[in-house]
């Protein structure tokens, strides 16, 4: 047996993996343990968890590999400072002291957060090469293109490469300061949303605006060639030596300061997520067209962060030269975890890979899962009122109750690794409910009426409801089509303006269809997961539509729930009607009310974004 661990950590989503003998055998991000939002102190917990998963201990591994090089990185902050002094120098303060107590003693850290047992080798790889792995060695391609994108590793902001068998092979890069994720999320800290997890907040507001600064932001902003890679003028920007993301230019180009994130959303912050988003697609798909160009393959592998913005990757299948598309569903850096781990044992040991249908993540569920036993012992300690269910009865119990209108929690089976709830930590609603999108955002998921829902929907009954293909599939809610139009209604003749577009019907399933008429899919089969693919089919036997609402299962500012306890305090906060943990039913009326000393405390880990 060969157990190699991977991690990440110290930027952004810390996680851990595990392969053994070339499975992937756990993988999780350390917010679900920790309950702090994006994480990024060493993955203590993730790493326990993913050993525990397992049966071994730290001593027992044979590899443990860190996903880019510090040192690299830290030579790219030094050169950048040094070039922008002295206005850099309060970023530069900001910085140091974690650099030199902690990130430049990575060893030493690793070591001691293995307790000490771990006397083997690390390994580190870079950045991108993590992604390109974690995008390639999981998907089901013996040969593709990989296109990763990001803000920035230790130089590299993309990288074109092509995998085959158990080799990748990076060709081409795009360096640091030039960056998609960085612009993109420049405009992300312009309309008032956090930089680093406030980015699909800004692609989802793009459909209330118009894209009436694209030209602008060629002109003035980002220069692209036609091969898709592009160079910014960094007058308008304040990342390379500031701690803010944009300069007093850009300010000046736009006409405003920053937006505030308790201020209202105005019509130029619709427009201009409208106007990036349209800039980020032209990019992507360039630099696509190109890497078709240079390869001839007809498979596309997608990781970092920009392979989370779901509208580009729909309409890159829809309007790009690839057959196919693959993307790796813990695209940010918690997935570099997953590709150190599959790099070491592929490309380092040189051990063989067969590419596996429909891929080799299992689903994304990688995280913990909870015995029968063990649930009611802790629904107990929390005083819950409970029944349980055989699983057939469930889940027909389950569907009349999302039937009806009801809100239910969902926690079954094992935690899905990624920022997407595919089904096992989600929240599920009736999405031909016109109310039912403006009920889940402020009464559930207290945040902001504009934000759209997801379906999920049976893999064989999609091509139905959504502009796919039969034999096109989306498992892990990472591509955007439009609705089918025969699932179409029309629009009032004199249409509301702004946010009020969100009270529109405009399809059969209104409360999971954008106000531009589109749908983050996630298809449901029963291969990835049969629990969740038997309740759909049971809902669509009982009301004719093979879809549900999915959202993750969490509140504003909160990690996405873990164990049985983070659901039901979750539960208890909120106006969900029903709570599944595995094959026991909750339901809100028959449980004793929540202290308020437990609500507050509950209340008060809410991060206001």
């Amino acid at each position: 047996m060969t157990a190699i661990l991977g991690i990440s950590a110290f930027y952004h989503d810390s996680a851990a993996a595990l392969v053994i003998d070339g499975e992937i055998v756990a993988a999780a991000q350390e917010e679900r343990f920790s309950r702090r939002k994006h994480d990024a102190e060493f993955p203590v917990a993730a790493i326990d968890y993913c050993l525990a998963e397992a049966g071994i201990t730290a001593a027992e591994l044979d590899h443990v590999g860190f996903y880019e090089k510090p040192l690299l990185k830290f030579d790219r902050l030094l050169e950048t400072y040094l070039s922008f002094a002295p206005s850099g120098f309060r970023s530069f303060l900001k910085a140091m002291p974690q650099w030199v107590g902690q990130k430049l003693h990575l060893r030493r850290e690793i070591r001691s957060g293995l307790g000490g047992q771990y006397s083997g080798r690390i390994c580190f790889c870079q950045h991108h090469q993590s992604h390109a792995a974690s995008a390639f060695f999981p998907s089901p391609f013996e040969e593709a293109a990989i296109l990763t994108m990001d803000g920035v590793g230790e130089w590299t902001t993309s990288s074109l490469g092509v995998g085959r068998g158990n080799q990748i092979q990076l060709r081409e890069e795009l360096r640091f300061p030039d960056s998609l994720g960085l612009l993109y999320s420049a405009f992300t800290f312009f309309t008032g949303f956090r930089v680093n997890s406030g980015e699909y907040k800004l692609m989802g507001l793009a459909p209330y605006g118009e894209p009436r600064y694209v030209d602008q932001i060629r002109r003035h902003l980002i220069d692209i060639r036609d091969d898709g890679s592009f160079r910014l003028d960094l007058d308008y920007f304040n990342y390379c030596q500031g701690l803010t993301m944009t300069s007093p230019r850009f300010h000046h180009l736009f006409g405003r300061e920053p937006r505030r994130p308790d201020s209202p959303i105005e019509q130029l912050d619709m427009d201009l997520a409208a106007s990036i988003q349209a800039v980020t697609e032209e990019v992507v798909l360039k630099t696509a067209s190109h890497l078709h160009a240079q390869t001839g393959l007809e498979n596309l592998c997608l990781a970092g962060g920009v392979a989370l913005n779901c509208v580009a990757n729909g309409r890159l299948l829809r309007e790009g030269p690839f057959r196919k598309i693959w993307i790796q569903p813990a695209a940010g850096d918690a997935g570099g975890a997953l590709g150190v781990a599959t790099l070491i044992w592929h490309q380092l040991l040189d051990r063989p890979r067969i590419a596996r249908s429909p891929d080799a993540q299992s689903g994304s569920l990688l995280g913990p899962s909870f015995s029968q036993s063990e649930i009611a012992g802790r629904l107990d300690d929390l005083g819950a009122v409970y029944e349980q269910y055989e699983d057939d009865t469930l889940v027909e119990w389950v569907s009349d109750q999302l039937a009806a209108g009801k809100v239910v929690g969902r926690m079954q089976g094992r935690m899905e690794f990624g920022p997407r709830a595919l089904g096992n930590r989600s929240i599920l609603g009736d999405p031909r409910s016109p109310q039912m999108q403006s009920l889940m955002n402020l009464k559930i998921k207290f945040r902001e009426s504009f934000r759209p829902f997801a379906p999920i929907v049976l893999a064989d009954r999609a091509s139905e409801y959504f502009d796919i293909d039969v034999d096109q599939d989306s498992p892990y809610m990472l591509l955007v089509c439009d609705v089918a139009e025969r699932q179409r209604v029309p629009v009032p003749d004199q249409p509301a303006a702004g946010l009020l577009r969100v009270h529109e019907v405009r399809s059969t399933l209104p409360a999971v269809t954008h106000v531009d008429g589109s749908a983050r899919l996630q298809t449901v089969d029963s291969i990835r997961n049969p629990r969740l693919e038997r309740l759909l089919r049971s809902f669509f036997a009982k009301t004719g539509c093979p879809a549900l609402i999915n959202t993750s299962f969490n509140v504003r500012g909160e990690p996405i729930v873990c164990t049985p306890e983070d659901a039901y305090r979750c539960f208890m906060a909120t106006n969900m009607d029903v709570l599944v943990v595995e094959n026991f039913v909750l339901i809100k009326g028959a449980q004793p009310r929540a202290t308020s000393h437990a609500m507050d405390a509950h209340l008060a880990r809410f991060d206001p974004d």
